[in-house]
């Protein structure tokens, strides 16, 4: 369990014996009221045990505070924010995660992505993700199943042809650029790029070089169904669903996409990334 859930829990503990205590109740009594184990509220005022919406929706109903149950639940959303250490993700090798995500596309209905130094997982050519999973395993120190997560990426890349799927991704321009593999390979996924602009499930916008923005170009995240938002640090992996979360993220995006390109001003974008490989 991480330092940061269990802080968190522990915050949460103490705001459920503030309330208690603001209420005149012994621990024994809250208890007895809900039809619990002392126990159960020992164990979560001193964040040894995780509340359900359930729980904190009867505590704050039985102090005679429904008012923050919200607040309650709130605080319960941002401690449920998975932390994924990649280390662990990778111990046995990519496939698992690629399977994963295979499962979270099929079962997300609308994507809003961005990306500031990689071409999309969701875009790439099976040459471009290989590279990319060859380095990560290199520099993660992970077991090497490149072709059999290869494979899985590939397979994620299915739901882009599914007609209720809706796809809306960003990206920097530098990312185009960005040579993380040969020349050739490098030349291949720009084609591809092209290829996928006028695709009906997908909106493709380039963030350009020189345009102004209302905030610098960030890290890459996705946005999943309005709902939950992934995030990938070098060393982890975050889903975030809090509403504040997924909320913030969302403005984000909307501030990037003010400045995107899309449709023959993004293919130039792209050609322009093609043709300075045929001049280096």
């Amino acid at each position: 369990m991480s330092t940061d859930f269990q802080s968190g829990r522990e915050a949460l503990g103490v705001r459920l014996r503030e309330l208690r205590t603001e209420a005149g109740l012994q621990g024994k009594d809250l208890a007895e009221r809900l039809g619990w184990q002392r126990s159960k509220v020992s164990r979560l005022e001193l964040g040894k045990q995780t509340a359900t919406a359930e729980d904190l929706d009867a505590w704050a109903q039985t102090l005679g505070v429904p008012d923050e149950a919200d607040d309650l639940k709130s605080r319960l959303r941002g401690l449920e924010s998975q932390a994924r250490s990649w280390r662990r993700q990778l111990s046995t090798g990519h496939r698992g995660v690629q399977e994963r995500y295979v499962a979270e596309y099929r079962r997300t209905s609308t994507v809003r992505g961005y990306e500031a130094t990689v071409i999309p997982g969701l875009f790439q050519t099976p040459d471009y993700a290989r590279h990319l999973l060859l380095h990560n395993a290199e520099l993660m120190q992970s077991p090497r199943d490149t072709e059999d997560a290869v494979r899985a990426r590939m397979k994620r890349q299915e739901v882009l042809y599914e007609a209720d799927k809706a796809f809306r991704v960003l990206i920097w321009e530098g990312a185009l650029h960005a040579l993380v593999c040969p020349h050739e390979t490098m030349a291949g996924q720009l084609d591809r790029l092209v290829g996928l602009i006028g695709l009906n499930t997908v909106a493709l916008g380039i963030v350009p070089f020189g345009v102004q923005l209302k905030l610098s170009p960030k890290h890459g995240f996705w946005i999943f169904d309005e709902e939950r938002v992934i995030v990938e640090t070098i060393n982890t992996e975050f889903t975030l669903e809090s509403a504040e979360d997924v909320a913030l993220y969302g403005r984000v995006w909307d501030r990037l996409d003010e400045g995107a390109v899309y449709g023959p001003q993004a293919h130039r974008l792209i050609g322009r990334a093609r043709a300075s490989l045929d001049l280096a």
